[in-house]
């Protein structure tokens, strides 16, 4: 039976990520396949996209963008579109 661990690969060494089991010998090699899940690797660049966040952010900030909103909690509800679970009736 083949077990799946969550792992990160950066150049020829392998993060394990989380608990792993104890079938994974630390002290031998162990024989694996590795299976790069392509919407989880980080795009070319990614480590700028939060710079780029916080910069449309300050800016919404500094021209006021949201002043009509005075309870954010309520503003939610307003603009929130529920949506029908499948299966159940509204």
């Amino acid at each position: 039976m083949l077990h799946t661990y969550k792992a990160i690969l950066r150049g020829n060494h392998v993060e394990w990520c989380g608990d792993v089991d104890q079938r994974i010998a630390v002290d031998r090699p162990v024989a694996v396949h590795i299976t790069i899940l392509e919407d989880l690797v980080a795009p070319v660049g990614v480590e700028s996209q939060g710079e780029r966040m916080a910069t449309a952010l300050e800016h919404l900030a500094a021209i006021h963008a949201l002043a009509e909103v005075s309870d954010p909690a309520i503003w939610e509800r307003e603009i929130r579109q529920e949506r029908v679970l499948p299966g159940r009736q509204e």
